[in-house]
């Protein structure tokens, strides 16, 4: 009903490799890195101009979402919960939690990230539970605090700084949510980093919707070439062409770390999907 494609996304992924997604770690080092680095990728940033290998990854490929992971630096999944909660909220990133991490004020863990936060750290500096669910139910619909609110937060020592991060609040995403769509994005970075050919195949197949082979297969000099091209068409830029930035972004990766696109062939390429051959020089086809 949501119209999200990481189900379908994961089904092929096990279909090409034959993994089951829930048997895998959640704590796989190598795949939580590429969170903070492009190293597990074995790519430098400036090969893809970006500090961090999310491109592509569900809730974390965006520039927006990419700029607060180089802010971050996450480490744990708790960490990528809390980004998840921050990139979904309104008016709980910009102007308010960010601006907290930067001047030292608070640090991602004392941030107000998900909703869930707020009622339990309120309970835990001494507020009763019920007042704190009602302060949580308060800011989460952008309803800010009442004058005896703020005083109660007061009398049992809540910083000033985070009375006033409540205040600015607009939205607030669920913890339960954020837990959800992270444990997806993180079953597809480890496809990612483990089984590329098999991601970039799927990520192509699923989520390339402005792919275009006479721009996109023949290497990475024509892929950079068009990326400029976008780049100078600055506010003229349209929907196609942003969409098809993010999916040239890809496509830049995927030839830097050393795999290539076949050419298509009639007996081998099937009509709507990637498909992996491994060769001498591993390859992804349509």
């Amino acid at each position: 009903m949501l119209g999200h494609d990481d189900p379908t996304v994961i089904r092929m992924l096990q279909d090409i490799t034959g993994i089951e997604p829930k048997s895998i770690p959640l704590d796989d080092k190598e795949t939580m890195s590429i969170f903070s680095s492009t190293e597990a990728l074995g790519v430098t940033p400036e090969q893809i101009d970006s500090k961090v290998g999310t491109f592509g990854v569900p809730e974390f490929g965006t520039r927006f979402v990419r700029d607060m992971l180089v802010e971050t630096l996450p480490k744990t999944f708790e960490e990528l919960v809390r980004i998840s909660g921050l990139s979904h909220g309104t008016d709980v990133w910009n102007n308010n939690a960010q601006d907290l991490i930067k001047e030292g004020k608070a640090t991602l863990a004392e941030a107000i990230c998900t909703r869930d936060d707020i009622m339990t750290y309120l309970i835990s500096m001494g507020l009763p539970a019920q007042n704190s669910f009602k302060i949580m139910e308060c800011v989460r619909k952008g309803k800010g605090l009442t004058e005896e609110q703020e005083t109660l937060m007061r009398e049992n020592n809540v910083p000033e700084w985070y009375i006033e991060s409540c205040k600015k609040i607009k939205y607030m995403f669920p913890k339960a949510h954020a837990v959800a769509y992270v444990t997806m994005a993180f079953r597809i970075a480890w496809f990612k980093v483990h089984k590329p050919l098999a991601y970039y195949a799927t990520f192509f197949s699923i989520r390339a919707d402005e792919f275009d082979s006479e721009v996109m297969i023949f290497g990475k000099s024509k892929v950079r070439e068009k990326m400029a091209d976008i780049k100078k068409l600055g506010n003229d830029a349209t929907a196609k062409d942003k969409n098809m930035y993010s999916i040239l972004e890809s496509v830049l990766e995927m030839y830097e770390r050393g795999f290539n696109f076949l050419p298509i062939d009639l007996y081998k390429s099937d009509a709507t999907k990637f498909k992996v051959e491994n060769r001498k020089h591993s390859s992804a086809t349509k």
